[in-house]
């Protein structure tokens, strides 16, 4: 990992609408508390991590020393499932927060994180992120309602994926990417293995790759090397619609 000299936090983008110019949230944790977590001269001289495509910043079972948000860049998050392999919990983009499963009483970090391309990340220490929780209530009830969010659709994810087929485990991997991702000319705007999408799935490669040969014969989906395009966004809705496909966004 690449530590970068440069002082310059995130660039205080705002649309006109109000929303955060680089994730378009209107509730962007870097953009609603920028003053918050910024405009400190401590703060201002925060290194900013940069991290290459197939780095890993956050290391199971290591200690927790703190929290990253994502400044630019992709990244997934892992754990390590049966027999020791990888499983997938989601993938986060610029102005989210990774490693925040660790932060608060746990001493070890639950999840690892591994950029899929390069990234550059805000690190905040343990220790000056609780201040900062202290000084600013407002700040500290957006983390409380971040934390009680992500709970609800960790919640609502096992409930759904225990329920759903493979083939609807992997078509709502497919809904999921797009919502999250968008659409570059025809293609998820996140290109991955067979073996990510069976890793997220909770299935293996063989019939991810089985499901991917049936849904491009019914024209639902087009591929391309490793680029898979939807062809009929809604269709696929429909078919996982009773597990409520768009919790997890």
């Amino acid at each position: 990992m690449l530590v970068s000299t440069s002082n310059d936090p995130f660039e205080n983008k705002t649309s006109l609408d109000g929303t955060c110019g680089v994730c378009g949230s209107h509730n962007c944790l870097i953009h609603n508390f920028y003053d918050v977590l910024f405009n400190s001269k401590e703060a201002r001289n925060n290194p900013i991590l940069k991290c290459q495509k197939g780095q890993q910043f956050i290391i199971e079972g290591a200690p927790v020393n703190g929290l990253y948000f994502i400044k630019s860049g992709t990244v997934k998050v892992i754990r390590t499932g049966i027999n020791g392999r990888e499983q997938i919990v989601r993938f986060a983009k610029a102005c989210e927060i990774v490693g925040h499963r660790g932060f608060g009483t746990q001493e070890y970090y639950s999840i690892g994180a591994i950029a899929l391309q390069d990234t550059e990340l805000y690190y905040f220490a343990k220790e000056k992120l609780q201040d900062y929780l202290l000084e600013n209530p407002k700040f500290a009830y957006s983390m409380m309602l971040f934390y009680a969010n992500e709970l609800n659709r960790s919640e609502n994810k096992v409930k759904s994926i225990s329920q759903m087929t493979v083939r609807e485990r992997v078509i709502d991997t497919l809904l999921y990417i797009n919502r999250k991702f968008g659409d570059l000319r025809g293609f998820l705007n996140l290109p991955l293995s067979r073996r990510e999408y069976a890793d997220y799935a909770g299935t293996t490669e063989e019939q991810v790759i089985r499901v991917f040969s049936i849904l491009k014969k019914e024209g639902l989906i087009s591929a391309k090397g490793k680029k898979i395009g939807i062809t009929d966004v809604q269709l696929l809705k429909n078919e996982i619609s009773e597990h409520n496909y768009f919790l997890d966004t």
